[in-house]
């Protein structure tokens, strides 16, 4: 410290500023500026030079039918679980078996496990199914690989702490006892739509997959195991070693004893009842095969209906099953290995409705001319796909009339909320030679939409109110979402879609908006139910909000650009890992991806960031990463099917979302519509 002129000690007065010290500070001031207005203007000649490559790219990817549709990964469960049909039914083929096997081995992490994403932990269940299909193309337990991954499953619990899924597989071939499964009673198809845990408490998804399996269950088929699983016990004399029930005050312990209740009732089941209940069950699941033969253009409650279905005495050529098993095979996807050898991928679903609007809309932003021939040949393949009949989101809303779209080629009985806004946000900016045909299927999709807004004022995917808190508590649920309640990013999409037909102020619009705000977290990011994770909710409703009309001043989007500043990676993208659904230390962290950049990129431009250091850096990510071919490289997962249980790579994501926010960056914002609304 130093004495000061009182004789109190403490620091010196600062040194009143001179003219030198003025002018030295203008100067760096100016050059400063003169810094950062020279780097705005490289990173707009680079993101204009990025456009177009990216642009070319992706109209050479469009098929010649006007659609787009990239390959969608998952997790080689899907893999297995084929092979693990066609065993139980008998058709195997020795070179379909051996190019699953060939893609199943090279998923094999290191550790002898495999993961449900790319980077990912071992995860059980996979591992197990994956080990078991193995053993099906003819590995030995005492391979390497195998007795890595053998090893791995006893330290975990072995069969026992697997998913209920998992064990359904292996009880249909006696590797597992049906006893030791929960009980799922085919009269659930008797329950009213009133009462607690009827079919339609379910999201659509589940309910597909849990229908046909109340016939398996019931069925309890055991086809003769070709070799034992000794080896995935921890102690094989004691395969499910007894656990205790939980408190019978708690939820778990409620379920845990009303499934003892159902396994007692199944002695004494009427006959004549359980049987018509499981032909009722068959009915359902037949109404709801679509015209390619799958059941909701997914490929789980296809598997469990070919084998329902055959349990009921349906043979293998009879139409429904011989479509059925033919629709499982357009899921194929074949590529080579390093060796040049085939290998042969199952996708859980095909995404072209949605990849064809994302493409359509990165298309028009990027600046293309909205009667560009290639845009209005997407238009014209949409409006081919839009949904006219009624399906299951009538239970909820039986007077409301069809209109939207679903995600899949053939999936008329569900379409998608989610969808259905893109697709109209896609149509909007296409001048299609038939303006008045657009307008119709507009306003008919504008009116479903409206009127699958939930109580709350937002939106689900698939139905309106299916929030039922009942289903995730069943022990037969230990996997994934089972309900589809309202989620920000399909809200978010919705009111987007709404203030661009010009019902921003509509009174549900704005209810919407209002459960937007209320959904926002702490950190100021939202939730992602539907892509990863908080990167995509923020990606997603910072648009909406802007096109709803509120300032970039608003106190919310304040607070996300916030977050956004924060969670930006040294290199100047983002990233964001699987782990955040489960751990919040996760939230916007991981490595950049292009996807995940073009979310926050739009989120920021929406907020009236473009000449903000964070916008700048993150157009240079994607110069910098971009390819020759004008395409990104994108192994990470960035796609939620179920938050963390089921992840998704869909490889348009990564040319669809970079391309969408450069053209923003580069044209100032989303491309107007060329119709009235």
């Amino acid at each position: 410290m130093t004495a000061t002129t009182d004789g109190s000690t403490g620091a010196l007065p600062p040194r009143p500023p001179s003219a030198s010290d003025a002018t030295a500070e203008t100067t760096e001031h100016l050059l400063g500026a003169a810094a950062h207005d020279t780097a705005l203007r490289d990173a707009a000649a680079a993101a204009r030079r990025a456009t177009a490559r990216a642009t070319e790219f992706l109209l050479s990817q469009q098929d010649s039918a006007g659609w787009w549709k990239g390959d969608l990964d998952t997790n080689v469960t899907m893999d297995a679980e084929d092979l693990l049909l066609r065993q139980f039914l008998g058709i195997q083929d020795p070179e379909l078996t051996e190019a699953a096997a060939r893609f199943i081995r090279g998923e094999q992490r290191a550790d002898g496990t495999w993961a449900t994403f790319y980077g990912g932990p071992g995860e059980l269940s996979t591992t197990i199914e994956a080990y078991v299909a193995l053993r099906l193309a003819g590995d030995a337990p005492d391979a390497p690989h195998m007795a890595r991954a053998s090893a791995w499953v006893r330290e975990r619990g072995g069969i026992a702490a697997a998913r209920v899924f998992t064990r359904i597989w292996l009880a249909l071939f006696g590797w597992w006892r049906w006893d030791d499964l929960p009980e799922l009673p085919p009269e659930l198809i008797y329950f009213p739509k009133w009462f607690p845990l009827n079919i339609y408490d379910f999201g659509c998804w589940a309910r597909q997959t849990i229908v046909p399996l109340t016939i398996v269950s019931a069925k309890r088929p055991v086809r003769p195991a070709p070799f034992a699983l000794d080896e995935l016990h921890t102690d094989p004399r004691r395969p499910n070693p007894p656990q205790p029930l939980a408190p019978a005050s708690s939820w778990d312990g409620v379920f845990q004893r009303l499934d003892k209740a159902l396994h007692l009732y199944r002695k004494v089941a009427v006959r004549k009842l359980r049987g018509a209940a499981m032909r009722a069950a068959a009915r359902w699941i037949i109404e709801r095969q679509e015209n390619d033969g799958c059941w909701g253009g997914i490929q789980p409650p296809a598997v469990y209906s070919v084998i329902a279905l055959h349990l009921l005495g349906y043979d293998l050529d009879h139409p429904v099953l011989r479509t059925g098993l033919q629709s499982l095979d357009r899921f194929t996807v074949w590529r080579k290995d390093d060796s040049g050898a085939p290998v042969r991928m199952i996708e859980a679903c095909q995404s072209p409705v949605w990849d064809t609007c994302l493409a359509t809309i990165a298309l028009a932003d990027a600046g293309l001319p909205p009667d560009h021939p290639q845009l209005v040949k997407a238009a014209d393949w949409i409006l081919a796909e839009e949904i006219d009949r009624p399906g299951d989101w009538q239970v909820r809303r039986p007077h409301l009339r069809p209109g939207g779209w679903a995600f899949e080629f053939e999936n008329d009985n569900y379409p998608d909320i989610d969808d259905t806004a893109e697709v109209v946000l896609a149509l909007r900016r296409v001048a299609h030679p038939d303006p008045r045909r657009v307008e119709a299927a507009v306003r008919r999709s504008v009116r479903w939409t409206f009127g699958m807004q939930s109580r709350n004022g937002a939106w689900g995917a698939f139905d309106a109110d299916n929030t039922s808190p009942l289903p995730d508590r069943l022990p037969f649920c230990d996997f994934g979402e089972v309900i589809d309640p309202p989620s920000a990013d399909v809200t978010a999409h919705v009111v987007e879609m709404f203030a661009d037909v010009g019902r921003a102020h509509d009174p549900r619009t704005q209810r919407g908006i209002t459960w937007l705000l209320a959904e926002q977290e702490p950190s100021g990011a939202w939730f992602g139910r539907w892509g990863t994770n908080y990167l995509y909710g923020t990606g997603s409703v910072l648009p909406a909000l802007a096109a709803a009309g509120l300032p970039g001043s608003h106190p919310a989007i304040r607070r996300a650009v916030g977050w956004l500043r924060r969670v930006q990676n040294d290199d100047g993208g983002w990233g964001e890992d699987q782990r955040s659904y489960q751990d919040k230390e996760w939230a916007g962290r991981g490595a950049s991806t292009a996807s995940q950049t073009g979310w926050a990129l739009m989120a920021l431009l929406a907020a009236g960031e473009r000449d903000s250091d964070a916008v700048r850096r993150g157009v240079r990510w994607l110069a910098d990463t971009q390819r020759e071919d004008g395409s990104w490289d994108e192994p990470y997962f960035t796609g939620t099917g179920f938050p963390w249980d089921f992840s998704i790579n869909y490889h348009l994501y990564r040319q669809v979302f970079p391309l969408t926010a450069l053209g923003r960056y580069v044209n100032g914002g989303p491309a107007g519509a060329p119709l009235g609304a």
